[in-house]
Formats: structure tokens, C-alpha cells, sequence
């Protein structure tokens, strides 16, 4: 995996270039398997093993895991939220064991390759084998927050205050054509599936398994070029795994001598589980309550991927004119106009809703990256790790109380749009936590120097 070097923070473009491409590498997970496939077939697959046949509500109930009985449309979010609430306590420890670590590449490389390859498992996931499927889904989603910890703890390593949103939107914007390509790859196979020979559930089931195929193969890239660093926060004492666990409660601790860092981390834990929840449940929305095909919805989606990699851009342009924090606040405005009309959008008409995706693409990327870079100033120095460890818990696919409140409302109701509409709560709490975070003291209380314009 390459020796330790002695270089702090500066980087090569070919160095850049490597963390970039391990953001087109998991990007095909988030887009592939939790934004388009995995909730319509899991649900499928819940669905047959409840008795129902192609309804479009199903009434039956499945077991979760022998706890409770529950809806099968409720599988999917219940999951999503089980693996956040399981992340909770693995990844800040992932974080602190980065920060204590040599060789952050191995410890990226061991996550990243142990969710690739539970995504290629999820081929087996056939007939009424849904707790296999979701079971190997937290597995994965559960990998993939601990590698992106790692990941992100690089940004400040590689990049100075006044580059960071550059970078981070750069990369960003790397993700999503990556994640796009994957998934134009699938739209194909979607349009001629019956000359594949394959129904919808095979095309579903094979494109989550490329996402675990090329997810491994991308890593690859990332650890060529990326250097290790020394130990940001000193070597470990005795085990790194001992040693992580005794720093998260040092870090816990910590948070309260950073008042507005922990503030900032509570706002963009409310509004980031909104955005991840209307990425993740998208596709279910669109095919269950909407009764779109995957003719439309996917097509959508990869619309969205191209826009997201323009907007990313776009956005991380705007923020270099009125800074980050003003965008991201903008966004999030946006964000609350998205969710008011996915509730109020007709069912079965194709145009409302490639209207809407187009929207969403717009503001996603852009929302996201310059989330992480606003917050990459406001870790003090030596932390990153174990600070991305916390911000990571409502990072991509891994938010929890959104797909919660989301499956909580479906289950009650019965109703997606009930379901849908309950997630401005999000937004508008995020924004209004946001606007009450003053940025440029917050980063001088964490030790580090602004950048010239937020």
C-alpha cells in the first residue's frame, strides 16, 4: 500500500486525483443500490415472501428478524435506519482508529473492499430470501460509512482553507459522472432486458452486484496515488482498535470545548438525513406511489447523476463568490420547495417528475460537498478522523431518522405521500440551526485560519 511519508499537508494534482477517484468508486453503491435498485427489488422480494402478487399495495406482513411483524413497503427504510443506528457507534471509532493510523490507506482499502463485496453477494437474493438481502445491505452500508470516514479524514491533508471547497466539490462532481456512467451501464440493460433475455428482477439484481464489482475495482485507484501521512494525532498506544474506542469517549468529551462545531455537526445532522432520505426512498416514491416504470425512473435518476455533476460544480463556483455558508443555506431553501411539490406530483404522468429530478440535481452535489468543506475548518488539528466519524453518521445513504420517520408514517398511513411530505421537518429545522452558526468564530474557536470568503 506504499510507505509512510513525511509530507503534512501539501499535495500533488496526481494526489488529488487519487482521492477524487474514491468518490467515483463508492459513488456507484449510493447511486446503483441505494438510490434506484435495492429498495424496489428488497421491497419485491419482502413483498413475495408477505404472499402478495404485483399488488400495488401490499397488505401482508413479513418478520423482522423474528422482532415484529411489519409491512414490506417498510423493510427498506427500517434497514436503512437499523444500519445508521449501528454506524453510530462504529464510526467515530473508525475515525479515531484514522487519526491514530499510518497507514489510513490499508484501513480505507479493508472497508471499502468488505462492502464491495457484500454488494456482489446480493446476487443471491432471490425468491423470498429478503432478510439475506438485508442483512448484506447493512453489512455494506455499514463498510461503506467506515471507508468514507477514512476518506474524508485525507481533505485536510490535501487541501489548504481557500482550496478546500474546491476540492471537496471537485470530488464531489467526480462521484457523480462516475456514479452516472455506472448507471447509465444499467438504463441500458433496462431498455433491453428482453433482448438480455432477463426480467426487471434480474436487471435490478445484476446492476446492484456491478455496483459491488466496480466499487472494488475503483479503490484500486486511490490506493496508488494517495500517500500515507504520519499519524495525525500520534501513533496509538497499544492496539488501534483499543486505543479508537478509548479516544471516541476523549472525543465525545472534547465536543463540548468546541460549542460551535458540535452546533454546526447537530444542523447538518437534521438536514443532511432529509437529503439522504429523499435520495435512498426516490426510487420507491416514484414506483409505489407515483406507479412509474423503471423506463422513467431510472432514466430520471441517471439525468440527475449528469445534472448533480454540473450543479457540484456550479455551486462550489457560487460559493467562491458569496462563500459556503450562504450557499448551503440556499440550497437548503430549494431543498424545502423539492419535497412541497414530490408531495403534490401527479401519479403516472412522466413529465412532473423528470421536472422535479432535474431540480434535485441542481442542488444535491453542491449541498453535500460544501457541507463537508465548511466542516473539514472547523476540526481541530489532529481530530479529522474522529470528527468525520460523527459526521459521517447522516453522510451518503447513512442517514436514520429520516428513513425512520419515513417507514414510521408509511406503516401508520399506508400512505407514501404522508410518508414523503413528513421529511420538511428536516429541512427546516436544518435551515434555521444553520443560519444560527457563526461560521467564521466557530473555525477561529477550532484553531484554524478562514478562508478569505464564507
Amino acid at each position: 500500500m506504499g510507505s509512510v511519508t513525511a509530507s503534512a499537508s501539501v499535495s500533488s494534482r496526481r494526489e488529488r486525483v487519487g482521492w477524487y477517484f474514491y468518490d467515483v468508486a463508492n459513488s456507484a453503491f449510493s447511486t446503483t443500490v441505494v438510490t434506484v435498485f435495492l429498495g424496489p427489488y428488497l421491497t419485491s422480494v419482502a413483498e413475495r415472501a408477505a404472499g402478495c402478487s404485483g399488488e400495488v399495495a401490499c397488505v401482508g406482513r413479513v418478520s423482522f428478524f423474528g422482532m415484529a411483524q411489519i409491512a414490506p413497503g417498510a423493510l427498506f427504510p427500517y434497514m436503512t435506519s437499523l444500519s445508521v443506528f449501528l454506524t453510530v457507534f462504529v464510526l467515530p471509532v473508525v475515525g479515531a482508529m484514522a487519526d491514530r493510523s499510518a497507514h489510513k490507506k490499508k484501513l480505507m482499502a479493508l472497508f471499502a473492499y468488505v462492502g464491495a463485496g457484500a454488494t456482489a453477494a446480493l446476487v443471491f437474493m432471490t425468491g423470498d430470501r429478503y432478510l439475506l438481502g438485508a442483512s448484506l445491505f447493512l453489512v455494506a452500508n455499514i463498510a461503506f460509512g467506515a471507508s468514507v470516514v477514512v476518506y474524508h479524514s485525507f481533505l485536510p491533508q490535501i487541501a489548504g482553507p481557500d482550496e478546500r471547497d474546491s476540492v471537496s466539490s471537485v470530488g464531489w462532481a467526480f462521484g457523480y459522472l462516475g456514479g452516472g456512467v455506472l448507471l447509465a451501464v444499467n438504463v441500458a440493460a433496462v431498455f433491453f432486458k428482453d433482448s438480455l433475455g432477463w426480467d426487471t428482477a434480474e436487471v435490478a439484481r445484476y446492476s446492484i452486484v456491478s455496483a459491488g464489482v466496480w466499487w472494488a475495482a475503483f479503490t484500486t485507484v486511490p490506493m496508488v496515488l494517495l500517500r500515507n501521512r504520519p499519524a495525525a494525532a500520534g501513533p496509538a498506544q497499544g492496539s488501534l482498535l483499543v486505543d479508537g474506542f478509548r479516544q471516541l469517549w476523549s472525543t465525545v468529551r472534547s465536543l463540548k470545548a468546541y460549542p460551535l462545531t458540535l452546533f454546526f455537526l447537530i444542523a447538518y445532522l437534521v438536514y443532511n438525513d432529509g437529503i439522504q432520505t429523499v435520495i435512498a426512498l426516490a426510487s420507491v416514491y416514484g414506483t409505489k406511489e407515483l406507479r412509474l416504470s423503471d423506463e422513467v425512473l431510472v432514466p430520471t435518476i441517471l439525468m440527475v447523476q449528469f445534472l448533480a455533476f454540473a450543479g457540484a460544480l456550479g455551486m462550489g463556483a457560487l460559493a467562491k463568490r458569496i462563500g459556503a455558508w450562504k450557499t448551503i443555506l440556499l440550497s437548503l431553501a430549494l431543498w424545502t420547495v423539492v419535497v412541497i411539490v414530490a408531495y403534490r406530483l401527479p401519479a403516472g404522468q412522466a413529465v412532473p417528475f423528470i421536472a422535479l429530478g432535474g431540480a434535485i440535481g441542481i442542488v444535491l452535489g453542491g449541498s453535500q460537498a460544501l457541507s463537508r468543506s465548511l466542516f473539514s475548518q472547523l476540526i481541530p488539528k489532529g481530530k479529522e478522523g474522529e470528527y468525520f466519524g460523527l459526521y459521517e453518521i447522516s453522510d451518503k445513504g447513512t442517514s436514520w431518522l429520516g428513513p425512520l420517520l419515513f417507514g414510521l408514517a408509511f406503516d401508520t398511513t399506508g400512505s407514501y405521500r404522508v410518508a414523503i411530505v413528513s421529511l420538511l421537518v428536516f429541512f427546516v429545522v436544518g435551515f434555521v440551526l444553520l443560519l444560527a452558526v457563526p461560521i467564521r468564530r466557530a473555525i477561529v474557536a477550532a484553531g484554524n485560519v478562514p478562508p478569505r470568503v464564507l
